[in-house]
C-alpha cells in the first residue's frame, strides 16, 4: 500500500496483526467430525445396514471390473450429488468390500 488514493496499491497503510482473530472464530469449526458423532454414525451404519444404492454399488465393485467401478461411481454421483463426494463413497465401498474378503478368508 502506499497510501496515495489514486494509483494501483492505493487505500490506508496499515500493519496486520500476526494472526487474524477471525480464524479463531467458532464458524471456522463447523463441520468438523468429533469423536461422538462419529461412534453414533458407525453405529446407525452397522444396524440399518446399506442403502439400496450403495448395495448395488458393492455388486458393480465386487466384480472388479474398471468400467462397472466407473458405473458405480455415476451411480453415486447421480445419488449424492457431487463428484467428491461419489469419490469418498466409492472409496469406502471398496475398503468395505477389501474387509469382507479378508474376513472370508
Amino acid at each position: 500500500r502506499t497510501g496515495i488514493s489514486a494509483v494501483f496499491n492505493k487505500g490506508h497503510q496499515v500493519t496486520k496483526p500476526e494472526s487474524h482473530p477471525r480464524n479463531n472464530r467458532p464458524v471456522h469449526k463447523k463441520g468438523r467430525l468429533h469423536k461422538r458423532v462419529k461412534l453414533v454414525r458407525e453405529v446407525i451404519k452397522e444396524i440399518s445396514g446399506l442403502a439400496p444404492y450403495e448395495k448395488a454399488m458393492v455388486e458393480m465393485i465386487k466384480t472388479g471390473v474398471p468400467a462397472r467401478e466407473k458405473k458405480a461411481l455415476k451411480l453415486a454421483k447421480k445419488r449424492l450429488g457431487s463428484h467428491k463426494r461419489s469419490h469418498a463413497k466409492r472409496n469406502e465401498l471398496i475398503s468395505f468390500v477389501q474387509a469382507q474378503r479378508k474376513r472370508q478368508q
